[in-house]
């Protein structure tokens, strides 16, 4: 007979299984929208942007990523180029954006003070 502690982390590993697996259609959804509208200004791999001021995708968290969008579309977040590329995706696409640069590899460093 399972523990309850056992049959909670079998579970667990199971929502994170399932959570994994749905994502990647998303992603690779995400990938296609990434790579038709975003590369031009954020690079093809979202690390290396066309402009110092445009912000590195790749790593960027995936709540992060879909609130700035969705911030952007309803105009919460300003920003003239973002936000009529934001008003072009839909709840689907912007997930999708989200699920694909979350899991790029990242190039992002944190400066710690000397």
């Amino acid at each position: 007979m399972m523990s309850k502690t056992t049959t909670f982390a079998a579970f667990l590993v199971a929502c994170a299984a399932f959570s994994a697996h749905a994502a990647e259609p998303a992603a690779a959804a995400g990938q296609a929208k990434a790579d038709a509208v975003c590369a031009a200004c954020h690079g093809k791999d979202g690390n290396t942007p066309i402009d110092p001021s445009y912000p590195k995708l790749a790593g960027q968290h995936r709540d992060f990523l879909t609130r700035a969008l969705l911030d952007y579309k309803s105009g919460a977040r300003k920003n003239a180029i973002m936000t009529g590329q934001a008003q072009a995706l839909s709840r689907a696409d912007i997930e999708g954006l989200a699920d694909y640069y979350a899991g790029l590899p990242g190039s992002l460093q944190v400066a710690l003070p000397k």
